[in-house]
C-alpha cells in the first residue's frame, strides 16, 4: 500500500543541507551514506550519522494518508540534490521500493532501503542544562578559529569544554596560542569536562546559524554530548586525549598591566605580517612608559618602524618578540576599541583579556625564542 505526505521545500531543504557533511563522509558501513526517514502521524523526522557525529532533525507534518508509522532509508546526496531543484510544497509518496517526489509537473522517483541497514543511532539524551543560544554561539565563534586541524598532538585538535561550579569554560590551543572564554550564568553542581573534535564544533556552528533557535540544551546519551534545539538534536563522540593542563600559564600573577588601541595595533601588526613573505620571522616590540615601539627586518623584503602610544604601563622596559600573525588572528575576535594585555618578561607571553556582562575572554601568544629568528 502506498503512503503520502506533503512538506515544503525550503525547510527539507534546510534539513538535507545540514546533514551533507554527514552523509557524504565515508564510513566502514555503506548505510551511513543514506538519510533515515520516520514518517509518523504528525511528524517526519530525519536522522544521518557517520558513527563520530550524528543529527536528528523534525518537522511538522500537514495532512498525509497513511495510518501506520513507516520508516526506511534514501540516499542522502541523491536526496538533497533533487529537492534543492524543487519549488515550494513536495509530495511524496513512499512505495513498496520507491520514495516518488512530486511537485508541480516534476515527479522523480529515489530508490529506497530497508531502515534495519541504518547504523545505530544514538538514544535517551540526558539533558544536563540549557543555554541561550546567541551566548553559546558567540562562545564557540570566539574559540574555535584557534583549533588546529592535524595537529601532531591528537589532544590539540579538539575544544575542551568544561562546566564547573563556576561556570562554563572554552579553551583551545595550537600549542603557540590559547584562547579561554568562560561564563559565570552556566554552571553545574557535578562537574563536566570533554574535549569536542574540531569538525563536531564548526557542524554545530553551522547548526546554530541556521537554525536560529532561541535555546539549546545540553545533555549527554552514553558517551556523547548532545546540543538539542527545538527541532533538532546534535550528537558527537568526544577525543579520548587529555588536554593540556593550562592553569599555569594562564596565571598573571606578577605580570604588568598596560592597554593599546586594538585598531591601530592590528594595523600595525598586519604591515608586519606583509613583509614575512611566507617566512617565520619575528617582530620585536619594546614595551616603555606611554609608548609601544614595533620593529620588523626581512633583509629579503625591507623594514618596519613604528610606535604606538601605550597606556596605563608602569614598568621600566620590557622588550618581547612575538610572530605578528599569531597576535593577528586572536585580537580580531576583542569587541572593543582598546584593549587590556600584561607583560611579565621576553619569555612569558602575553596575555590578552576582556571582561563582558556574559562572559570574560582571554588570548595568550608564546614569545618566539631568539634562536628562531633569521633575517
Amino acid at each position: 500500500m502506498n503512503s503520502t505526505f506533503t512538506i515544503e521545500q525550503k525547510p527539507l531543504f534546510t534539513i538535507l543541507s545540514s546533514m551533507q557533511p554527514i552523509c557524504n563522509k565515508r564510513t566502514t558501513i555503506e548505510a551511513s551514506s543514506s538519510i533515515l526517514l520516520h514518517v509518523g502521524h504528525k511528524e517526519l523526522v530525519l536522522k544521518s550519522t557517520d558513527l563520530e557525529i550524528s543529527l536528528q532533525a523534525s518537522y511538522l507534518l500537514g495532512e498525509n494518508s497513511f495510518f501506520e508509522p513507516l520508516s526506511f532509508l534514501v540516499s542522502g546526496k541523491r536526496l538533497f540534490d533533487i529537492v534543492k531543484e524543487l519549488d515550494s510544497t513536495i509530495v511524496m509518496t513512499k512505495t513498496d521500493n520507491q520514495l516518488m517526489l512530486s511537485s508541480g509537473k516534476v515527479q522523480v522517483a529515489l530508490n529506497i532501503k530497508d531502515a534495519q541497514e541504518f547504523p545505530p543511532f544514538p538514544e535517551r539524551i540526558e539533558n544536563l542544562m540549557q543555554f541561550d543560544a546567541t551566548i553559546l554561539q558567540d562562545m564557540f565563534n570566539k574559540v574555535s578559529f584557534l583549533i588546529p586541524q592535524n595537529n601532531a598532538n591528537p589532544a590539540l585538535n579538539g575544544l575542551y569544554f568544561e562546566i564547573t561550579r563556576s561556570g562554563s569554560i572554552m579553551t583551545a590551543t595550537d600549542g603557540h596560542c590559547m584562547v579561554q572564554i568562560s561564563s559565570p550564568q552556566y554552571a553545574l553542581e557535578e562537574e563536566k569536562k570533554w574535549l569536542l573534535p574540531r569538525r563536531a564544533v564548526f557542524e554545530l556552528k553551522k547548526l546554530l546559524e541556521t537554525y536560529q533557535e532561541k535555546v539549546i540544551f545540553l545533555g549527554v546519551c552514553g558517551n556523547q554530548v548532545v546540543f538539542s534545539g527545538e527541532t533538532f538534536n546534535f550528537f558527537t563522540k568526544v577525543l579520548a586525549d587529555p588536554f593540556p593542563q593550562y592553569a599555569t600559564v594562564l596565571d598573571k600573577g606578577g605580570f604588568v598591566p598596560a592597554r593599546l588601541d586594538r585598531s591601530h595595533f592590528i594595523k600595525t601588526l598586519r604591515r608586519s605580517a606583509s613583509l614575512l613573505s611566507g617566512q617565520f620571522l619575528a617582530t620585536q616590540f619594546r614595551f616603555q612608559p606611554a609608548l609601544l615601539h614595533v620593529n620588523m627586518q626581512n633583509n629579503e623584503v625591507g623594514t618596519l618602524a613604528e610606535e604606538l602610544p601605550l597606556h596605563d604601563f608602569n614598568d621600566a622596559e620590557i622588550a618581547i618578540r612575538f610572530y605578528a600573525p599569531y597576535l593577528l588572528s586572536g585580537l580580531q575576535v576583542f569587541p572593543h576599541d582598546h584593549v587590556h594585555l600584561y607583560l611579565k618578561n621576553s619569555s612569558r607571553p602575553i596575555i590578552f583579556e576582556t571582561r563582558e556582562e556574559t562572559y570574560s575572554l582571554l588570548y595568550l601568544v608564546m614569545p618566539v625564542a631568539p634562536t628562531h629568528l633569521s633575517t
